[in-house]
């Protein structure tokens, strides 16, 4: 059985619309505050998607579990740096609001994705046939 292109997860779709936003939030931001806290937030945030795709490529269960759980961490990264912004005044509290919206259902669909990756799963990795 074929599995999905990384492109059609959900969860890696909701990775895309985190860093967008990220993005479009750092844009705005002086050029100090780009140059550290910015492109440290930006990078933490697109490896979310990165690390899904890579997941998704590596041919194998164990691989793409492996880099779930790096995409998860780099999720963790992001929160970092977004608490960092906050307090740094660089987000407004709605901002925050609007990439939380974002980042809290990540967690979990990331958790569900791990879960779902395995023998017998139609998503997460090429078949183990090689009939992609």
């Amino acid at each position: 059985m074929a599995s999905l292109g990384f492109e059609d997860l959900r969860v890696y779709q909701m990775s895309e619309e985190l860093a967008d936003a990220v993005w479009d939030v750092v844009q705005r931001w002086s050029i100090l505050a780009k140059d550290t806290v910015g492109k440290q937030m930006i990078r933490a945030a697109d490896s979310i998607g990165a690390n899904i795709a890579e997941g998704v490529g590596r041919g194998s269960y164990q691989d793409n579990r492996r880099f779930v759980r790096i995409g998860r961490g780099s999720l963790y990264e992001t929160r970092h740096w977004l608490r960092r912004a906050f307090r740094r005044k660089l987000l407004t509290a709605e901002q925050v609001d609007r990439l939380r919206a974002i980042v809290d259902p990540l967690g979990p669909s990331l958790n569900s994705y791990l879960r779902s990756i395995g023998p017998g799963s139609q998503r997460g990795a090429p078949s183990p046939t090689g009939d992609d």
